[in-house]
Parts: C-alpha cells; structure tokens; sequence
C-alpha cells in the first residue's frame, strides 16, 4: 500500500495552552537534559512509562475500519516517487540510525526498525519523530517489554486490541510490525477522535487523558528525533 504524505499529526507542545504552566520542575529539568545530550540519555537505560488504553466501546463502523487497517500486512517497504525523496529518506535513515545504534547495535536491526516505524507512521499520517518518541517513552525500544498493566511490546499495545480488531492473538503484539501497526492505527484513531488534539490522543493512548505528564514526556522525547534535512550540494 502507498504510504499517504499528506496528513500530519505533528504539532508544537508550546501551541497547547497552558503548557508551559503544567510541566512540573522535573519534568523541565529532564527535558533540558535530554537537549544537552541526546545520545547519551538514549544509550542510559530507562524505564517504560506505559499507562495502557482503556477498553470503550466502539461504533461497528469505526471498528471495521480498524480492523480493515490492521488486516492489510503488506512489507514495510517505503516507495518513493521520486529520487529526491528516496535520498530524503536514506539521509533520514542515516541520522536516526546513528542515534538509536546505542539501543540497538546490530545495523541490520536498526535498520529494519526504523524502516517499519517510518512505513507505518506514513501509512498512518503520523509524524515519524512522534512515534518514535512515544516508543521511546513506552518501552525505551525494547520489544519484549511488557507494562504492569498488561501492555506489550514496542508501542505497549493492550492485549485487548487484538480481540476488538484483530484476530484474538495477543502473543503477535511481540512480533514487530504487528506492534507498530497496532500502535500507529490506534494513535490515529485517537487523534481523529479528540479532533487533532495530540495533547489529548496521547493521553487517551496512555490510560491518563487530561493529565500533562505522559503527553510532555512525549513531546520531550520527540525532540531527540527531530530531523532537519540538508541536502548535499552538488560539486561545481
């Protein structure tokens, strides 16, 4: 399936009201550390933050199309339309391989991850830095972790999701592009419903809407993977 690039969850935390007022002292000091030193808070070993989705009820429209997005498992191979996106994407590629390689050693690894995490987002109009910061704070990019709560893998996906829009399955929340494809379908679902609000959608996908810790967290994290991308010019 072609990957959409025309919608974006992306937005500012300083664009929410009362941001700035809601960021507790410590949660200011973590961000500062983690702009000071980006690498190195990722090489440190963290703990997953993951509250866990709460089970609502769902309209049998909305849950058919879940489903539907959760069915399709083509390969997460990117396509790019032209040669200037792809070299976007390799440098892309470059960048976030070089930051996680103190999470994950192995190039083959990493590359794969972030090669499902960027089709996956795109395939969910997500912004790729936001999931990857959700990652982060969830599981810390750890694949088998598992929450006190129950929740599982990468994106610390309920087990109950997969009785509501998959196949009943639980254990395939450990296989990686399962984890991703249940996690970005399920943020976007949350987005959609708090019409665009992230500050909201992300509380609602950590069990703790309305509260500031888990959406600054996020928002904290997402500055680690941000990417400005600057093309090589070419040799005169």
């Amino acid at each position: 399936m072609s990957m959409s690039e025309e919608r974006s969850a992306n937005a500012s935390p300083a664009a929410r009201p009362g941001a700035v007022a809601g960021l507790s002292r410590r949660a200011c000091l973590l961000s500062a550390a983690s702009l000071a030193a980006p690498a190195a808070w990722l090489g440190a070993p963290q703990a997953a933050h993951a509250g866990g989705q709460l089970e609502e009820p769902l309209m049998d429209s909305v849950r058919t199309a879940l489903s539907s997005a959760i069915a399709n498992q083509a390969p997460p191979e990117p396509e790019f339309f032209t040669t200037e996106a792809r070299l976007h994407y390799l440098r892309w590629l470059g960048t976030q391989s070089d930051r996680l390689r103190r999470r994950k050693p192995e190039w083959e690894v990493r590359r794969d991850f972030l090669q499902t995490v960027w089709y996956e987002s795109k395939r969910a109009g997500l912004d790729v830095s936001l999931v990857l910061a959700l990652i982060q704070v969830e599981s810390g990019f750890r694949k088998f972790a598992v929450s006190s709560v129950g929740a599982r893998g990468y994106m610390q996906v309920m087990p109950f999701w997969t009785r509501v829009i998959g196949d009943g399955d639980a254990s395939k929340l450990f296989h990686m592009q399962t984890n991703l494809r249940f996690g970005c379908v399920i943020l976007r679902h949350y987005i959609d419903r708090e019409q665009g609000n992230l500050f909201m959608a992300l509380g609602r996908y950590n069990g703790s809407r309305g509260r500031s810790p888990y959406p600054d967290a996020v928002f904290g994290a997402q500055r680690n993977w941000a990417f400005i991308d600057r093309p090589t010019a070419p040799a005169a």
